[in-house]
């Protein structure tokens, strides 16, 4: 609600606040998981560190995408940390629509050794986590996880970032 002294509050229009979280710059990351014989990805900017001990992290998912049905089932996600290089990657797996039999083909990956979920190849970060908890939040889930596998590559590159509905980067 926005609130004017002396005035009704007035609702929050869902457009707006889109636009308006928009600006607010994030980085970017490819959430994975295995289910029903599928890898099954997904563009997500969504992502918290939660707590050192034990060492958690959250995702927020839309319960209608097919990734947030896959997760419950299979328990186990990946989260990948793209890096500039990455931008096709971002948007091939935000694309609405895409088929879901090998939305990965066209993705080099290799499997975490601590849970077997695709984790793309050349990120600045890669996490395993095993899901502890489940917390419906409106329309989407916050995933939590417990760390149990994770991958520092030496080499970094500037990281993707999203920033007002386009992708640009750091340095």
């Amino acid at each position: 609600m926005v609130e004017d002294a002396g005035a009704e509050p007035v609702p929050v229009d869902p457009q707006a606040y889109r636009r308006a979280v928009g600006r607010f710059a994030t980085g970017v990351t490819v959430a994975t998981t295995f289910a029903g014989q599928h890898d099954h990805a997904m563009t997500a900017n969504s992502i918290t560190s939660v707590s050192l001990d034990p060492i958690l992290m959250l995702i927020s998912v839309e319960r209608a995408a097919r990734w947030h049905d896959a997760v419950v089932e299979s328990g186990v996600w990946g989260i990948s940390v793209l890096g500039q290089h990455a931008k096709a990657t971002a948007s091939w797996l935000s694309t609405h629509g895409r088929p879901l039999h090998g939305q990965l083909d066209r993705v080099a990956h290799h499997r975490g050794a601590a849970t077997g979920v695709a984790l793309i190849d050349g990120a600045l970060a890669g996490f395993e986590c095993r899901t502890t908890d489940i917390h419906v939040a409106g329309d989407h889930s916050l995933v939590v996880g417990e760390v149990v596998g994770l991958e520092i590559p030496p080499r970094i590159d500037p990281a993707l970032v999203h920033f007002r509905g386009r992708y640009g980067h750091l340095d």
